[in-house]
Formats: C-alpha cells, sequence, structure tokens
C-alpha cells in the first residue's frame, strides 16, 4: 500500500465564511462516496468548499473548489493527473460527481 501525502478535505461554510471541516478523505472514490454532500447535523449550509492539501505542511491547500459551480475544476485538476495521485478514471467520476450534486 502506498503511503499518500495529499489528503482531500470537506468543509460546510455559513454566510460569513466560516467553516467546519465535515471530513478528511484519502482517496477520490471515498471523498465521492463519503465526502460529498451537506450533512444534516452541521449548521453551515451556505457553501460547500472541497480542498486537496498536502500532509504535514504548514502551506495553503494545494487546490480549493467552491459550490455551486466548483470554477475551474478540470484546470485545477489537470495538474495531478500526471503525478500518479489519481487516474483520470477517478478524475472524471469527480467531474461527474460534483457537476451531479446540489449543495
Amino acid at each position: 500500500m502506498r503511503f499518500r501525502r495529499i489528503y482531500w478535505v470537506t468543509e460546510q461554510l455559513d454566510e460569513q465564511g466560516r467553516s467546519e471541516v465535515t471530513g478528511v478523505f484519502t482517496s477520490i472514490p471515498d471523498l465521492i462516496e463519503l465526502g460529498l454532500g451537506v450533512r444534516e447535523i452541521s449548521e453551515k449550509k451556505a457553501s460547500f468548499r472541497v480542498s486537496l492539501c498536502e500532509l504535514d505542511s504548514k502551506d495553503l491547500p494545494l487546490l480549493t473548489l467552491e459550490a455551486p459551480g466548483f470554477e475551474d475544476f478540470e484546470a485545477k485538476l489537470q495538474p495531478f493527473l500526471g503525478t500518479g495521485e489519481f487516474s483520470r478514471e477517478e478524475y472524471n467520476s469527480l467531474a461527474d460527481a460534483l457537476q451531479s450534486r446540489t449543495f
């Protein structure tokens, strides 16, 4: 098993932009299955954000995608396809999932 250096972090935001982390996921399949969508236990329902973060780093996330439009999704994820962090199939699955979810 390969040790992952990047993780997907999901957050829900309120109207003032304050966030609540709702999950941390090591793979796109887990992100899609478990992480996408609004958690009913959270009171923060104004927006939804997904960030790709490097482990053990004080730097900003590698990328951030925010609902409702997830602007520049393809351009932001394209550089990661060549690194082996995820496959074209996972990329396509995530694109489909983000476009089909209502946040």
